[in-house]
């Protein structure tokens, strides 16, 4: 599968303040095969996360790096790198070590076999790093609003590890800025009624004072952007594209991405 799969995979990855880790990351990421470049955009950074990032552009041209005058999120920061993806598939990758690039032919898999539009790589929460019981139990709320809202079965909403088909990202028409961008792309993606597979990942969670975790205000804005996105109107979510035939051409859109698939 590796074979298949090489230089087809678009990595975005958003950094905020991020230089302790940022190299590591990078550097991990450009020794997969599947990646054939990453859309790496600095989200204002404060630190010097854009200086590292420009000396790894210089070395290996499949950096894109992209830099945010000011810090807007990372919501904002995924939403500009999916507008410069030039490759069939494309996974968000953030920019700690919470997540392990070995883990691309197991997300990729499904899609190059046709089998899925959508892959979620699900934390085990068991077997693997410590967590915050508040953690584990906010996450599998907000999981549970989702399955009941949009009547689907995942594991876990909440992951940062989204694979998508690349024409996919692109017609969500996202519009979150912050950590709303998580149940938003859920939302979007049961709304066009596509089935989200699951696979299981590698997870090595950061304590809180390493870097930023979600608390239970994050929680309750993700419960109000799963309703808002329920109740919306497709064409408001979507806008014309969805009125012209979306999911027609579903299968001719997945062999022109990708010949493998033809």
């Amino acid at each position: 599968m590796t074979d298949q799969a090489r230089g087809l995979l678009s990595v975005m990855m958003p950094i905020y303040n991020e230089e302790r880790t940022l190299e590591t990351i990078l550097r991990h990421v450009l020794d997969r095969p599947e990646v054939g470049e990453v859309v790496a955009v600095d989200d204002g950074s404060a630190d010097r996360s854009w200086a590292i990032l420009t000396e790894i552009a210089a070395r290996d041209r499949r950096v894109r790096p992209l830099r945010q005058p000011r810090n807007e999120g990372k919501g904002a920061a995924l939403r500009r790198a999916i507008g410069e993806l030039r490759l069939p598939f494309a996974i968000v990758q953030d920019a700690d070590l919470e997540y392990d690039p070995r883990d691309y032919p197991v997300m990729l898999e499904p899609l190059l076999e046709g089998r899925a539009d959508v892959v979620y790589g699900v934390r085990g929460f068991g077997g693997q790093t410590a967590y915050s019981y508040w953690f584990v139990m906010g996450n599998r709320m907000v999981t549970m609003a989702s399955n009941i809202l949009f009547d689907s079965y995942i594991s876990d909403m909440e992951t940062g590890y989204k694979c998508l088909r690349t024409a996919l990202w692109q017609r969500l028409n996202l519009q979150g800025t912050r950590f709303d961008i998580e149940p938003e792309i859920t939302a979007r993606v049961l709304r066009l009624r596509y089935r989200i597979h699951e696979v299981p990942i590698r997870y090595y969670a950061r304590g809180r004072e390493e870097g930023k975790k979600l608390t239970w205000i994050d929680g309750f804005h993700a419960l109000r952007t799963l309703m808002r996105l329920r109740v919306r109107s497709e064409r408001r979510l979507f806008g014309m594209q969805h009125d012209r035939g979306y999911h027609d051409d579903r299968h001719a859109e997945l062999a022109r991405s990708h010949p493998l698939l033809r």
